[in-house]
């Protein structure tokens, strides 16, 4: 496997967790990969067992877990809070909290919809109007705070800050948005500024980390497209324009390195993209609005196939999708399964969907086989589950649910 461009686990995502946790969107690795085993897909009529359930404020922040921890980051009135939880019993174990000033100006859902991230014993949040706070895993007490937006003068966007941070390469790394800070990294122990980047307004995708080149890097999908940076001093390695032509859209799947190739995905008529990285030089394997277009949920790449849903949830249903990496080709569709995130462990797929349907199926690229289906949770389902230790976390709108699956 070449060097230049591999999936960096050990230094890029530094974290000292043990393997059981999910300690940030999309896993330990950034990509939607559980190493999860033996869990049990031989379900009731009525499902998975609940272990237990409770109500939960606005956001569509995904649970993550870390050092026996389940960490919630939600709104109740006008506070944002976290709140770390017993995984196998639902009890609190402490809350922090702060009010803040953001107002939906849709009136959907006034956030928070960034999900925290957990390193080194820190907790990093980042609310919807731009409140950026490390505390302390073990209790809760705040170790530092900032508005990146107030500070950066970064537009506040259709929905807020959306983003998810990432530690890559001994750094806090943000898609922030302001001029000259399109993208910041921070030092994790104190909030301050190391470097910054671009003019780029601030997209809904998340960033990743990879080794690119022999360096650590933060890959970034911004309002502009793709941007890869190294992550120790901010210089750009490589960029390709990639976003809708229209202004009312969104760009929030997270880029997927495979290699020295790197896979992106947006809907409103953009499409897909598949491009690899060497040496300085970027070139096409291929592009198209007829693979796998996701509106905002990362697929995930088993073998030499992705899965994930191609279309809208708020235009017709979202089919979920087979397609070969290396050539875009879509294997199979299944019809009207909906916006969906998607989580690959033991060689299938577990999808939540948007209407809280939590689904097993194969992950072949011969045909759709669905194992095992439940009605876990209420509409609109957004938040990705989290899969640690035989659990699985999930919320919908109002409620956050354990479900035991081992």
């Amino acid at each position: 496997m070449p060097r230049s461009f591999a999936v960096f686990v050990t230094l890029t995502l530094a974290f000292s967790l043990p393997a059981a946790d999910w300690p940030q969107l999309l896993g330990p690795t950034r990509d939607g990969q559980s190493s999860e085993t033996k869990l049990n897909w031989d379900w009731p009529k009525d499902g998975p067992p609940i272990a237990w359930k409770l109500d939960v404020g606005t956001g569509w922040a995904s649970p993550v877990v870390a050092d026996g921890k389940v960490l919630l980051f939600h709104r109740v009135e006008d506070n944002e809070i976290l709140v770390a939880l017993d995984p196998a019993t639902g009890k609190e174990k402490w809350t922090a909290k702060y009010v803040t000033k953001y107002r939906d100006d849709f009136g959907f859902d006034n956030g928070p919809r960034s999900t925290p991230c957990v390193s080194d014993g820190k907790v990093f949040t980042l609310g919807a109007n731009g409140d950026l706070n490390a505390w302390e895993l073990a209790n809760g007490k705040q170790l530092w705070g900032r508005n990146i937006r107030e500070e950066y003068k970064a537009n506040k966007g259709f929905f807020g800050v959306a983003p998810s941070p990432l530690i890559v390469g001994g750094n806090l790394v943000l898609n922030v948005g302001g001029e000259g800070a399109g993208v910041v990294a921070l030092d994790p122990a104190t909030g301050k500024e190391r470097w910054k980047a671009t003019d780029d307004a601030a997209s809904y995708s998340s960033p990743t980390a990879a080794e690119i080149d022999g360096k650590a890097a933060a890959v970034f999908l911004t309002r502009f497209g793709l941007r890869v940076f190294d992550a120790a001093n901010g210089k750009e390695m490589y960029k390709l324009p990639f976003r809708p032509r229209s202004n009312e859209s969104v760009q929030a799947a997270t880029p997927l390195v495979w290699k020295d190739e790197i896979f992106l995905s947006a809907s409103y008529e953009t499409g897909a993209a598949l491009v690899r990285v060497k040496g300085g030089e970027l070139t096409s394997v291929w592009a198209n609005d007829k693979s796998l277009s996701s509106q905002y949920n990362t697929a995930v790449r088993v073998g030499d196939y992705l899965y994930g849903t191609h279309g809208r949830a708020d235009v017709g249903t979202a089919q979920l999708r087979c397609v070969e990496w290396k050539t875009g080709a879509v294997k199979w569709s299944e019809e009207n399964f909906g916006v969906a995130s998607v989580i690959a462990v033991g060689g299938g797929i577990v999808a939540l969907s948007q209407t809280g349907d939590l689904v097993r199926f194969d992950a072949s690229p011969k045909s759709y086989e669905e194992r095992a289906r439940a009605k876990i949770l209420g509409k609109p389902t957004r938040a990705m589950a989290a899969l640690a230790d035989g659990r699985l976390f999930a919320r919908d709108g109002t409620k956050l649910v354990c479900v035991k699956l081992k």
